[in-house]
């Protein structure tokens, strides 16, 4: 089973993507996000707050979500727009 079932990883799996989703309107790449996930999943194994098998699924959930490009919106609920080309 790969969903998340401990109510601890769902809520830092919803605190993880809501922050992302944040940072994604205000046109972060997909590398920043990444940078951002890491850290925030090595903050949680730092801390121990799941179990290992917790950690796992957590870890592949995100890995996962992070790939799929239907799990953001653009500005203004346009995926179109979802990132920056250039800097301006």
């Amino acid at each position: 089973m790969t969903a998340l079932q401990d109510p601890d990883a769902i809520r830092h799996f919803q605190s993880l993507i809501d922050a992302c989703q944040e940072l994604t309107l205000r046109h972060h790449s997909p590398s920043e996000l990444r940078l951002y996930a890491d850290g925030f999943i090595h903050a949680l194994r730092r801390s121990q707050q799941l179990d290992s098998l917790s950690q796992r699924r957590f870890e592949e959930f995100i890995d996962r979500w992070l790939m799929d490009p239907s799990s953001f919106f653009g500005p203004d609920g346009d995926p179109r727009a979802l990132f920056e080309t250039e800097r301006r």
